[in-house]
């Protein structure tokens, strides 16, 4: 396609502390979430699920792959020399809290894990890689969700705030672009992952994570302002899963329906982060389910005062839905529900593929709020199969991204501002919702096996020299 990405774009990879960095215990670093979530898609999605998991390691029973996942943690440094081979511009990654605070509410931070991050920033300077930090993702410390129940109590905004401070101040020279929370909206649909609770019944999980919202609400404010304060001309994101949710059929009742469910998923979490304000619409779902905010004086100023400066998203699939499904239609959709797209194809875990839905996307984003967009995470999970010379031919994954970095590009001609591209997954690490290393989304492929066999030893797949080639072009040989 010609070139319509603008001078500066950042094109890069993303991943996650808890899913490439294995040390689970090294380095002074305390228990998270992840460390307890076995691998294997039927005992992850299973405990995820379950109300009252009581979040205890049983070595004998299950495997944990995040105790080593790729080993990010000793061999940065071959990962971020191939990260430049390809060319980045840009390195989404996240800092583990527990390994900055161990337990999450001491006073003091752990100097090993910050030295750490220290080591993977100045690595990623080496390269004049920008790095890209996750503050929360998905790695809450274990002793928060044991002794104070996660984000549904409000101590932890006064341990994060020490948390962002300390790493603000630590890191402010060396890191520009922030976000606060990772996929913040998907925290009611898995309270688990997000805001690092088990919902005792499901008669109290909306309460519960709504609660829990509106305490990262503020905790994400708070953060917005110190790190402007601290770090000057520094860029601080929120970040939304994000899915377009279609209806059905023209039947006005699952347009309706549709929308609805779009303003809940989609939009509710940005109004309050990028316009500052809880919308209009979110008064009517707290009434008809009963939810009651509890908010101290301030909350809602501090809100308004701290909104992000930029939109970050995951985009993996679009969402279609109407009001009434038949038990045939349940179940039949995306990881995110739904029923069946019968235009669109779906990925070897069942994710439609829909590249016109991140176009779309882009466009609802850019017309309701106006800021600068990125996209931090896209890419294909998949089986990758090694050939007896070694390679992986991986044209499939080539595929779903050319369509989706074209469908980027026909936004940005469509007026959106876009900042930047990392895909996700940009080497093999462990998937957050199955706990499996087959389900592959890297451009390098790393000899780990679901069963925790393997070398670690890292490889360059086909689409490796196909994107650094589109780096290379600024996106133009499309």
């Amino acid at each position: 396609m010609s070139n319509v990405f603008p001078d500066g774009f950042l094109w890069g990879g993303a991943t996650a502390a808890n899913q490439v960095e294995g040390g689970f215990h090294e380095g002074g670093k305390g228990p998270n979430l992840a460390d307890v979530l076995p691998g294997g898609k039927e005992n992850r999605l299973k405990l995820l699920s379950d109300t009252g998991f009581d979040f205890e390691m049983d070595t004998d029973k299950y495997t944990y792959p995040n105790h080593e996942a790729i080993d990010f943690y000793h061999r940065y440094k071959e990962d971020i020399a191939l990260f430049a081979e390809m060319g980045f511009k840009t390195f989404r990654m996240s800092i583990a809290w527990s390994r900055i605070f161990p337990k999450g509410d001491e006073l003091e931070p752990n100097e090993e894990g910050l030295a750490f991050y220290d080591r993977v920033f100045d690595e990623l300077a080496k390269y004049d890689i920008e790095p890209l930090v996750t503050i929360a993702h998905y790695e809450t410390p274990l002793h928060l969700i044991k002794e104070y129940g996660g984000w549904r109590n409000r101590k932890l905004v006064e341990f994060f705030e020490r948390y962002v401070t300390v790493i603000f101040n630590r890191y402010k020279d060396k890191v520009k672009y922030w976000l606060t929370f990772n996929e913040i909206n998907g925290a009611t649909h898995m309270p688990l992952f997000g805001l690092g609770f088990s919902p005792e019944n499901e008669e109290t999980r909306l309460q519960d994570s709504f609660q829990g919202l509106h305490h990262q609400f503020v905790a994400s404010a708070k953060a917005v302002k110190l790190g402007h304060e601290i770090i000057p001309g520094s860029q601080i994101g929120c970040m939304l899963l994000y899915a377009p949710v279609y209806a059905y059929d023209s039947n006005p009742e699952n347009v309706l329906y549709a929308k609805k469910e779009s303003l809940l998923f989609n939009n509710f979490c940005g109004d309050v982060q990028v316009r500052g304000e809880y919308p209009n619409f979110i008064d009517r779902y707290f009434q008809e389910n009963d939810i009651n905010i509890e908010m101290e004086d301030g909350d809602l100023a501090l809100i308004k005062e701290g909104t992000v400066d930029f939109i970050s998203l995951s985009y993996y699939m679009s969402r279609t839905d109407k009001k009434n499904k038949t038990p045939e239609e349940l179940g039949q959709g995306n990881l995110i529900g739904g029923v069946k797209n019968p235009f669109l194809e779906a990925s070897d875990w069942g994710w439609e593929i829909d590249p016109k839905g991140l176009h779309i996307a882009l466009m609802e984003l850019y017309g309701r709020y106006q800021v600068p967009l990125f996209v931090v995470e896209n890419g294909l999970g998949a089986y990758d199969k090694v050939e007896e010379d070694g390679s992986v031919n991986d044209d499939y994954r080539i595929n779903y991204l050319r369509e989706h970095i074209r469908a980027m590009g026909e936004a940005i001609k469509d007026g959106v501002e876009l900042m930047g591209y990392t895909a996700w997954g940009c080497i093999d690490l462990v998937s957050a919702s199955s706990g499996e290393m087959s389900k592959r989304y890297g451009f390098i492929y790393v000899d780990k096996q679901d069963d925790g066999s393997g070398s670690f030893d890292r490889s360059r797949k086909k689409s490796f020299y196909w994107y650094k080639n589109v780096i290379a072009t600024n996106g133009e040989e499309l």
